[in-house]
């Protein structure tokens, strides 16, 4: 029967989203409210819509479909004697109504041996709301190892897929160079996978290798994010 119910709720969210605007503005609150009190209680488009018809337009070219992140979590340096560490940052903090926004992030073993620092701006390309984005990115970091260390300017790309709205569920990859085009340079490659617990708090997993001409480095890290 909950399995009957959730359906029924998407099947009807999904139906408001693809009604064309003018369609929806003719919907009254007298034909939604013959709906049954907990169906609207479990559906919060239902609710959005009792209180006023969106601009599913605006939404889409304003409202992002990610959120940002306050994270901080354990990590595993497999190329370094396979130590321990800890990683903290934050992720994607808006700037006003626009794609650009800012991250930072800080990762170290316990063994001294790897400490990562940088911060960057993000521009993403496409409106906000939608599923698919993508982001050039450029800022600077500070990397050291027990095979070299070096810090200079980080440029790359990055392309987001958010599975559900809201911080639900969302895959990233990044494809960046720190002092590209110098003696120094370093490739760094990060996946991260999250999945929202609840409407604050996530779980997310990240695989980093660093590529240079000294040595190859990688990290794993398991991380809980806080969602403001």
């Amino acid at each position: 029967m909950n399995l009957l119910k959730k359906f029924f709720i998407c099947f009807f969210e999904i139906s408001l989203f693809l009604i064309p605007h003018q369609a929806k503005s003719q919907t009254t609150e007298d034909q939604i409210i013959d709906l049954k009190p907990e169906i609207i209680q479990d559906s919060p488009v239902l609710q959005r819509w009792l209180k006023e018809i969106p601009n599913v337009l605006e939404d889409i070219k304003y409202d992002p479909a990610f959120r940002t992140r306050l994270r901080l979590g354990y990590s595993q340096f497999p190329s370094s004697d396979d130590s321990a560490g800890i990683n903290f940052g934050v992720e994607d903090v808006f700037i006003g109504k626009t794609g650009l926004t800012i991250r930072g992030d800080y990762q170290a073993s316990f063994n001294g041996k790897r400490e990562s620092v940088g911060g960057d701006l993000q521009y993403y390309i496409l409106p906000l709301g939608y599923p698919v984005n993508i982001a050039p990115v450029v800022g600077y970091r500070y990397i050291e190892t027990n095979h070299y260390s070096t810090d200079g300017v980080n440029v790359g790309l990055k392309l987001m897929l958010s599975l559900s709205r809201n911080g639900g569920a969302d895959i990233s990859v990044t494809q960046s160079f720190v002092s590209p085009g110098t003696s120094d340079e370093v490739g760094i490659t990060n996946f991260s996978v999250g999945y929202a617990l609840t409407s604050k708090l996530r779980l997310a997993a990240d695989i980093s290798a660093q590529n240079s001409p000294e040595a190859k480095d990688n990290r794993f890290g398991i991380v809980l994010e806080w969602m403001p």
